[in-house]
């Protein structure tokens, strides 16, 4: 009698985990402090899986480049460090700090390290923002995948590894978000 009361139960968590806005999940800053994203409630949010030895970590500097032009209007860029591509982001969350400020002068918010790809170790955001009901399904590819999110808080945007911070679609997509009251 136990075990499917226990199996209703976690049944339940997943489905309040699931229908749970993506601004209540859980979440640690690169500090380990607990947050969520309502702390910026009311921003523009691109979400990025980041990584600091991978061929796209160069975008660093145009997502601070990026950030620097557009927070002052309500974007605001949330960096996830993640080992799951080819263990390249196998940093503490110390080191992971430390690199992002002194090789790329990172102002941007950074959070702990997380899972992004499907499975047990996933991420609750990750599994929201890639589930199936999720606005842009799919399995997260590579490193710095990018999810634009709009004021409300709702996803209206997701970007490949190669697609570049400061590039036209990125730049027309966040300008867009921005504008929308």
């Amino acid at each position: 009698m136990i075990k499917p009361i226990i199996a209703a139960a976690v049944a339940l968590t997943a489905l309040t985990a699931v229908a749970a806005s993506l601004t209540d999940i859980p979440l640690k800053d690169i500090e380990g402090k607990d947050t969520t994203l309502k702390a910026y409630q009311g921003k523009v949010l691109l979400v990025v899986n980041v990584a600091s030895k991978c061929g796209y970590t160069r975008q660093y500097s145009s997502l601070q480049a990026v950030y620097a032009k557009f927070k002052d209007q309500g974007l605001v860029i949330l960096g996830f460090p993640s080992n799951d591509f080819g263990g390249q982001e196998p940093g503490s969350n110390a080191e992971i700090k430390e690199f992002c400020s002194s090789k790329f002068a990172v102002t941007f918010p950074l959070f702990d390290k997380v899972g992004v790809k499907a499975g047990p170790a996933q991420s609750p955001l990750y599994a929201a923002l890639t589930g199936k009901d999720a606005p842009f399904p799919g399995e997260m590819k590579w490193n710095f995948g990018k999810f634009l999110l709009g004021r409300d808080g709702k996803v209206i945007a997701r970007f490949n590894s190669g697609d570049e911070p400061d590039g036209e679609k990125m730049t027309k997509a966040i300008e867009a978000a921005l504008a929308a009251k």
